[in-house]
């Protein structure tokens, strides 16, 4: 564990990802640890005055109803700075204004993170500073590399946190112990028993005006290639000795580096869509090529599918499916276990032998475990039940675990360099084949479950 934080400078302070998301996780976290002193700094390029500052702070805060003396002391002695902060002049005003230890949340798009981090090269750095960074890392293998190297420049690599505020502690700690904390689980964890693992992501959400963001990147890059690869990596990991960020990530990275397209076939493995026109949720929504700020001629993904495999003695020939999109008509944040089905029922059940197959919900966390028992009418015919278990309230805010792991010293949430680099080396056969137009880009109606010829995962 790091120094402890004294002062949270969040770069881009003024845009929608402070707003929306850093600051009501910031709050929600005071409110819970009111013993913890933090001082905030806001830098931004609109020319906003102190007041403007702690009105847009005051509006985040409400939203989770913050209250306490340190949400109170935040609110009333918090500055902002009008800052350009790819200059090392600006970024030495907002570092020597700071007290105690400073962390570094760059809530910035990629390219003026990256500019921000080569102007850092010149400015007097303190002592335990902390940087934190947004995906995408990078743009690919070569570039993140790249990255990893600048930042290191920097600041060790315990103290750099890439940002994935996907897989939250407790849904980490959730997967682990229903793995490792029970015996009917573990010891068919493995190729043997389990026939195929799927870990879909599904969004009713359309685009919400990220054009541009997402026109450039699309659904394999948005999730695919760094939020379901984690999870991905924390459903196959061996068995960490410990709990400690570098347990957990040493056993992630071991499940990355041995993941490759299934069958080393990126056309066949993969597929990809966008929606037209159509209803979610009662809500008319356009063609995503008419969307404003899309480019049609990118040909950009909002929902894709990819199989790759683990080559490991665990995992030999099992596929793993990772699938994400948005304008569906379903909201599905799952993984799903399916199960090898009985070698053999006894002559006289009837019925289907169904396979066992276990779910796990994302956000709230919950599971159900779906098995066959006999039926209460005819004791000969086998039934299909399910066994549900809730596993908490769902109420914390993803960035709330995010911020405390960065204010705290604990990386065991954030990607490590090399798994970020891990991520773009894996998709980017897939990558190729699309840009090629290898692969077929498929329409579906908005407010549908995809292309009607797909088979449904």
């Amino acid at each position: 564990m790091s120094q402890s934080i004294g002062t949270l400078v969040i770069l881009g302070a003024s845009g929608d990802l402070s707003a929306r998301l850093l600051l009501p996780g910031l709050a929600q976290l005071l409110t819970s640890e009111p013993d913890r002193t933090l001082t905030l700094i806001g830098a931004g390029v609109e020319a906003w005055t102190d007041d403007d500052w702690r009105k847009v702070l005051a509006t985040s805060f409400a939203e989770v109803n913050a209250s306490g003396d340190t949400v109170a002391g935040i609110l009333k002695d918090s500055h902002y700075y009008q800052a350009d902060v790819t200059k090392p002049d600006d970024l030495q005003k907002l570092l020597d204004a700071s007290d105690g230890v400073p962390a570094i949340y760059f809530a910035l798009p990629p390219a003026v993170a990256a500019a921000a981090c080569e102007a850092l090269q010149s400015v007097n750095r303190p002592e335990g500073l902390t940087l934190a960074l947004e995906k995408p890392f990078g743009t690919d293998e070569k570039s993140a590399i790249a990255l990893n190297e600048l930042l290191l420049k920097l600041v060790p690599e315990e103290q750099i946190h890439r940002v994935d505020h996907f897989l939250g502690r407790s849904t980490v700690l959730n997967l682990l112990g229903l793995r490792f904390a029970n015996r009917i689980f573990e010891p068919v964890w493995n190729a043997e028993h389990i026939e195929k693992i799927e870990i879909i992501y599904d969004e009713q959400l359309a685009l919400e005006g990220r054009a541009r963001y997402y026109d450039k990147a699309g659904a394999l890059v948005d999730m695919i290639q760094s939020h379901l690869l984690q999870v991905m990596a924390v459903v196959a990991m061996e068995p960490p000795s410990t709990l400690r960020s570098t347990d957990l990530r040493d056993a992630k990275q071991l499940v990355l580096r041995a993941t490759q397209v299934w069958q080393g076939d990126p056309i066949a493995a993969s597929r990809r869509a966008r929606y037209t026109a159509g209803e979610v949720q009662g809500r008319q929504l356009p063609s995503y090529a008419d969307e404003s700020g899309v480019d049609p001629s990118r040909e950009t993904e909002t929902l894709a599918e990819v199989t790759f495999e683990v080559n490991t003695w665990r995992w030999a020939g099992i596929p793993f499916t990772l699938r994400s999109g948005k304008a569906l008509a379903e909201r599905r944040r799952e993984i799903v276990i399916t199960f090898r089905p009985a070698r053999q029922l006894p002559v006289g059940l009837k019925g289907h032998n169904d396979p066992t197959v276990l779910r796990v919900y994302l956000a709230p966390d919950e599971m159900s475990l779906e098995i066959n028992v006999n039926g209460p009418g005819d004791p000969y015919e086998l039934e299909r039940i399910s066994l549900d278990a809730h596993f908490g309230d769902g109420q914390l805010l993803a960035y709330r675990e995010v911020l405390a792991g960065i204010l705290d010293g604990d990386s065991s949430l954030s990607v490590r360099g090399d798994s970020a680099v891990e991520g773009w080396r894996i998709v980017a056969p897939v990558v190729e084949a699309w840009q090629h137009d290898e692969v077929p880009i498929d329409d579906y109606r908005a407010g549908t479950s995809g292309p009607a010829f797909w088979p449904r995962i």
